[in-house]
């Protein structure tokens, strides 16, 4: 059995859809990816996020986001922590990405939040990503 990011697999996933320039991609669902996309959703990052029930396992359906000139609404997704580097950061070591443009995806002992989230809550987590 192979052991298998899962956070990375939906970043990915993510990129090369909008590479593609897919309207839409499918995504085995987990709690985690739903929450990841969830955050995502409501930053305005993509467009809608539903869980549809498959055959065997529950399937997350990403509707993507593109501005007017059919640029993606994602520039840059980039997985921070993995399983071999482990990235941890106080609130206080939390800064703004890209003066407030963008945003870090942080895993905290209150769920998954935004970096501006954690700074106001007072929490600090692992950083899973980092959107722009």
């Amino acid at each position: 059995m192979t052991n298998v990011d899962t956070v990375a697999d939906l970043l990915t996933r993510i990129r090369n859809a909008h590479q593609a320039k897919h309207d839409r991609v499918d995504i085995p669902a987990s709690k985690m990816r739903l929450g990841i996309c969830k955050l995502l959703e409501r930053e305005g990052f993509v467009r809608h996020v539903e869980v549809l029930d498959g055959e065997l396992n529950d399937i997350l359906r990403v509707t993507l986001n593109y501005t007017v000139e059919g640029d993606p609404g994602i520039r840059h997704l980039q997985r921070v922590s993995s399983g071999g580097r482990r990235v941890y950061k106080r609130a206080t070591d939390l800064r703004p990405v890209l003066a407030g443009i963008g945003m870090e995806i942080i895993s905290t002992s209150q769920g998954l939040l935004t970096d501006t989230e954690a700074r106001e809550r007072g929490v600090g987590g692992e950083v899973l990503c980092e959107v722009w």
